[in-house]
């Protein structure tokens, strides 16, 4: 099965605070999006990568990964103005070149602002993949959790039963495609996230967990970076 990561940074990051997209700050010397691509570069399981950047962008990320040498980089696409358009960008440029087997062709899915995914999450969802329609990274929720309404508490879920999602989300092409497609009909749903689109649209598919890590956190705010850095700084040991 053909396996492509989408490294999704169609967005800009306001919440960041940083004046460009967040995706192109820096951590341990490298860009946000260049640890993703280098990731699913060293990843036995994929073969292809696309990255997807917000308008102005692609030709400056573009030269960046060819300089730096990432083989597996396949193009680097304009996204959309949300989310969902920037998945369907990707979506419709990993189907233009599926030819008559787009069911032989497995997606994951990646936030670029997730720059410290692990190889053992990229081979567990290939792995997924190879058996199930449809997978999401998820590790559990440490926290007790609170249904609120109007600011009043009103049940607290059992915690065992609730997951916390990261990325890759992970699905062959015409599964996820055809939720895209349902998606894009219905005016009055905002998705935020693509297992979100499968379990609304199509019900009937199940949706598999793989075990995160803690360690792949996501970048919302700035001083996410700072913890990244430190994170970062601890898988890679003292200096020698």
């Amino acid at each position: 099965m053909r396996m492509v990561a989408v490294v999704l940074g169609g967005g800009v990051g306001q919440r960041v605070g940083a004046g460009m997209p967040k995706q192109l700050l820096t951590l341990g010397g490298k860009t946000l999006v260049e640890h993703c691509v280098a990731a699913f570069e060293a990843a036995p399981g994929i073969d292809e990568i696309l990255v997807v950047m917000a308008r102005g962008y692609t030709g400056q990320v573009k030269t960046m990964l060819t300089d730096a040498g990432y083989r597996k980089v396949t193009a680097v696409i304009e996204g959309g103005a949300t989310r969902p358009d920037s998945t369907r960008a990707a979506l419709a440029a990993i189907g233009a070149t599926a030819g008559t087997a787009p069911g032989d062709c497995g997606v994951l899915l990646h936030d670029a602002a997730r720059p410290l995914v692990d190889q053992r999450i990229i081979a567990d969802c290939v792995a997924a993949l190879r058996v199930h329609d449809a997978a999401g990274v998820a590790v559990p929720a440490s926290d007790t959790m609170v249904v609120t309404d109007n600011g009043v508490m009103q049940s607290m879920p059992r915690r065992e039963t609730l997951l916390r999602c990261q990325t890759p989300q992970c699905f062959r092409l015409p599964v996820i495609t055809r939720a895209h497609e349902l998606a894009a009909a219905d005016p009055g749903f905002t998705p935020t996230d693509d297992c979100g689109v499968v379990l609304r649209y199509l019900p009937e598919v199940d949706v598999r967990i793989v075990p995160g890590s803690e360690r792949n956190i996501k970048i919302t705010y700035a001083q996410d970076l700072a913890v990244a850095e430190v994170v970062l700084a601890a898988s890679c040991g003292p200096p020698a």
